[in-house]
């Protein structure tokens, strides 16, 4: 019951609307220019829902409220193995969300597994893109410097500052916050001209 109620409150109040038409069987027989626009207009709904349930469990996390963001990161999840299968980097987003949703409502060996899943996505995916690659990096980080593994966050931070660099260029937005992030542990090591000069730079 405490979970179908979080479920409510997180996410499924918003969505359910928008299952019916997903969860509904056509009539048959249908023509195959009615099936295919049949199934445009099935992508079409599961990709917003996707996008919706993103944006919320984003904003739970970013509120504070975790255990809430879980099952809106669920659904995000669901959606995109049903879109893009089981092993796109698509998928990496959306486990990066439920990794941090996991971490923030202590339950850091959950996190972990999600981690993993998006660090092998990636790994199998030779031409994944940088934006994911450095959200990776950055998700990796951030865990790592919640569990107290100061050097093992600068290492993954520094990963995604280079990416972006590299890709966007030294002053790029994109590098802002991998140095943001990595000043923020300099901070927490009492290396207080380091941590100075990143926020300097951001």
């Amino acid at each position: 019951v405490d979970h179908q109620q979080a479920d409510w409150v997180s996410v499924h109040e918003q969505i359910c609307q928008l299952l019916i038409p997903i969860r509904t069987s056509p009539p048959c027989p249908l023509s195959e220019e009615e099936r295919k626009h049949n199934m445009e207009q099935l992508e079409k709904r599961q990709k917003h829902i996707i996008e919706l349930t993103s944006r919320l469990a984003q904003q739970f996390i970013l509120d504070g409220k975790h255990e809430q963001a879980l099952p809106a990161a669920l659904h995000a999840l669901r959606f995109s193995t049903e879109v893009y299968s089981s092993n796109s980097e698509q998928l990496v987003p959306p486990y990066l969300l439920l990794a941090e949703a996991s971490a923030g409502a202590g339950h850091p060996l959950q996190a972990s597994k999600y981690l993993s899943q998006a660090e092998w996505i990636v790994l199998r995916t030779p031409d994944c893109s940088i934006v994911v690659r450095c959200k990776l990096q950055r998700g990796l980080g951030l865990f790592c410097a919640a569990e107290g593994n100061l050097d093992q966050a600068l290492y993954h931070l520094a990963n995604e500052v280079y990416l972006a660099s590299a890709t966007f260029g030294l002053k790029s937005v994109e590098a802002a916050g991998g140095y943001f992030h990595m000043a923020n542990i300099f901070l927490r090591q009492n290396k207080m001209d380091v941590a100075n000069s990143l926020f300097t730079e951001v």
